[in-house]
């Protein structure tokens, strides 16, 4: 299930009764940010979404979720978990409509090549993952080590953080972070 993010921003400003220059105004991003976003003329990163969402304001778990019923649900299919990532890069939310979930559970694919995007990452909580498939090189804090299968994470999320696949085989990787931040 993929999720249309600009039709969703779009949405979501026009309920909080914001202009897209004014939102652009207090994300501190352009005008024409906002508006290629909403065109899904440009995909954003997880920073740069949040960045954006932090402009109206709202979490980006609150912003995924929105208009989900939620319902306690034991069992999610794979082509039922929402999509919540951006560009080639896949984050499947378990979980997405289960009422006050109180942890993020992804399964994130990162193709060769692919990363987080050029800005460094930051946010509340704690982020815990394991490599299944493949390799990542997660920089957290200025440090930076290529992980493989087997390998595993654990750090505060308020520490600056990167991932980007460098390698030549699709990575996979199931991760959990607490509180939600998707």
């Amino acid at each position: 299930m993929s999720i249309d993010v600009g039709a969703r921003l779009k949405e979501v400003r026009l309920q909080k009764s914001l202009s897209q220059r004014e939102l652009a105004k207090r994300a501190g991003v352009t005008n024409s940010t906002i508006s290629l976003i909403e065109q899904n003329r440009v995909s954003p990163s997880v920073s740069s979404l949040k960045k954006v969402l932090d402009g109206i304001p709202m979490q980006l778990q609150e912003f995924f979720s929105l208009n989900v019923p939620e319902k306690k649900q034991v069992f999610y299919p794979a082509d039922e978990l929402p999509d919540l990532g951006h560009g080639e890069i896949s984050l499947h939310l378990v979980g997405h409509n289960y009422p006050n979930r109180t942890l993020s559970l992804l399964r994130e694919t990162y193709p060769p090549g692919s990363d987080t995007g050029s800005e460094m990452l930051t946010h509340e909580g704690q982020e815990a993952g394991v490599v299944i498939r493949g390799s990542i090189e997660l920089t957290v804090d200025g440090e930076s080590r290529l992980l493989g299968p087997g390998d595993a994470y654990f750090f505060d999320s308020s520490l600056a953080h990167r991932f980007k696949n460098s390698g030549d085989e699709t990575c996979e990787i199931v991760s959990a972070n607490n509180p939600p931040s998707i």
